[in-house]
């Protein structure tokens, strides 16, 4: 096989080699020259036999003696690896969520204020820091205007006030007390000016002085099944034409929750009122309501019974009452809608230190008597909707004894007596309220109280206006400036007037529709300048016959707190 290939491979070389002479041969003479392929023949001869001697074949090239057996001791090494001692200080951090720092807290204010009408505005305002065992502080404060929107200083007001407050917390009860003081100038100007005839203004002055002090303890904070919290007070009020009156009162109020779905409430009122102007009068007045509360589902479930007394013989009074009590409510929805309705009726303490408070013109030896709702059904609800509207809203009808009216007295119109109707006074009550509060930046609100009297004996409701309504708002500017309005409503009512001649005339007051606005800036944690404008709209109403408001009252001031 191999000789046949080597004798192929020369013969392909000598034919390579031929052509390549014939094409040089050819290159030489020149295409053109007439040169042609002459005839030749190649001869190929084996002459010689190549014979390659016989390997020898070789299966165990290399020979591996394999080692002995013998006996394998394993050995463990132990190496006790130590640290050594820490020469660096290695500092180790928990990962924390950062604690927020408390807010500092301005426990003490005080506010300074001029305005028109020469008024002078003070107030301070002091209290204790975050404390967890006691609570306390104290106010002052005088807000006097010399002059006022009749006749000049004849119409002037003042009203100062000084007052300490404390709590104590003890494991399981808090022990807490007030006392006040306070003083109040007013003048009787409900007179027509005569520029022939100077009024006298210390026959024309009132001067009412009040003190009040109060204690009380409770345990309502401490998660017993009994909570109770009982109080007493005494109040004292003098006035400028030698009145004088002081109610000693204790109340207490305690519930003893039997499970969670019932519980038992009892309430209790006594007072004592000494009465001296120019007759001495004692007033004494108790006040029992016992209740039992259950739950059942959405249902809830009120029923109890008042018992109460009054010492009162004006009018023929009834001293001695009991009034059912029974309160049905369903919540359909659990923390956001309640439904309710019931009867009851109630005996409500009536005293000088309040009336005065609502009207400062009284006249002497006027004729004090607890008001008694005889009966009353009611009906309402109360709902939250997405946690920033509170809505509240009652109807009820109510029957009265002893409603007290106030009227200008015959022999001095500037004055006021108290009026009471003979009968049962009927009134229809439609209460409604709407809050809305988002994040203590923005608050709005809107509140209505509407009463429909019908009386038995008075020609009209004296004093006493159908409507009353107001709507109010705040807004929080972050934190830097506050703004407060309140755009208020109060409907007319009547006074009859008897005039010097001896004849009487009905009067109508006037519709209130008042805009009080607010707003303070703050300057620093320290510094506040405030503005507030009164009466914005400058009518002098009469909420009283005879007795004209004020018009524009601004006030501006300054505001240091630490």
């Amino acid at each position: 096989m191999k000789n046949k290939f080597r004798i192929a491979s020369l013969a392909i070389v000598l034919c390579v080699g031929q052509s390549y002479l014939n094409n040089t041969q050819a290159q030489t003479q020149g295409w053109n020259e007439g040169a042609k392929l002459e005839d030749a023949e190649v001869v190929v001869e084996k002459n010689r036999v190549i014979e390659l001697p016989q390997a020898a074949r070789n299966y165990e090239k290399f020979r591996i003696t394999p080692p002995e057996i013998g006996d394998r001791n394993v050995r463990y090494r132990f190496t006790d690896y130590r640290l050594p001692s820490q020469d660096i200080e290695l500092q180790m951090r928990v990962l924390t969520i950062k604690q927020d720092e408390l807010t500092k807290l301005y426990g003490n204010y005080l506010k300074a204020g001029l305005g028109n009408y020469g008024t002078l505005y003070l107030k301070g305002y002091f209290h204790n820091k975050r404390s967890e065992t006691a609570s306390y502080g104290a106010n002052v404060s005088h807000v006097s205007s010399s002059r006022g929107p009749v006749d000049k200083d004849n119409s002037a007001v003042s009203q100062s006030d000084l007052g300490v407050h404390g709590e104590r917390y003890l494991k399981g009860l808090t022990v807490g007390g007030d006392v006040k003081y306070g003083r109040e100038k007013h003048y009787f100007y409900g007179y027509a000016p005569s520029l022939e005839q100077e009024v006298n203004r210390d026959t024309i002055k009132q001067v009412f002085n009040r003190i009040h002090a109060g204690g009380y303890f409770h345990n309502q904070t401490s998660g017993a099944p009994f909570l109770y919290k009982a109080g007493a007070r005494f109040r004292y009020i003098n006035d400028h034409y030698d009145m004088s009156e002081s109610n000693f009162a204790v109340d207490l109020r305690s519930e003893y929750g039997i499970d969670e779905l019932s519980a038992f409430r009892v309430d209790a009122d006594l007072s004592f009122v000494s009465y001296g102007d120019s007759a001495d009068v004692g007033r004494g007045f108790f006040k029992l309501n016992a209740a039992y509360e259950r739950k059942l589902n959405a249902l809830r479930l009120t029923l109890g019974a008042k018992v109460a007394y009054t010492g009162d013989e004006v009018n023929d009074a009834r001293q001695f009452n009991v009034y059912p009590m029974v309160r049905l409510a369903v919540e359909p929805i659990e923390g956001n809608l309640l439904l309710f309705g019931g009867i009851g009726g109630d005996l409500e303490r009536t005293t000088l230190y309040e009336l005065t408070q609502e009207n400062p013109f009284l006249a002497p030896n006027v004729q004090v008597a607890d008001v008694n709702k005889g009966l009353e059904i009611y009906g309402g609800f109360q709902a939250n909707i997405a946690n920033y509207v509170h809505l509240n809203g009652r109807v009820a009808y109510q029957n009265f004894r002893n409603l007290y009216f106030y009227n200008n007295s015959v022999s001095d119109s500037t004055k006021f007596e108290l009026l009471y109707d003979d009968g049962i006074t009927n009134v229809l009550n439609i209460f409604a309220e709407a809050s809305f509060n988002y994040s203590d930046e923005i608050r709005l609100g809107l509140k209505a109280d509407y009463n429909s009297y019908n009386t038995d004996n008075l020609e009209q409701p004296f004093h006493r206006p159908e409507l009353m309504a107001s709507i109010y708002g705040t807004y929080n500017f972050y934190d830097k400036i506050l703004f407060n309005s309140e755009l208020y409503y109060i409907g007319d009512s009547f006074g009859r007037i008897t005039r010097p001649d001896g004849t009487t005339v009905l009067r109508q007051t006037d519709s209130i529709i008042d805009l009080n606005l607010k707003a303070d800036y703050k300057f620093t944690n320290n510094f506040t300048v405030f503005l507030m404008a009164n009466n914005l709209f400058g009518k002098k109403y009469e909420r009283f016959v005879n007795y004209p408001n004020k018009s524009i009252n601004l006030i501006g001031g300054v505001t240091y707190s630490f």
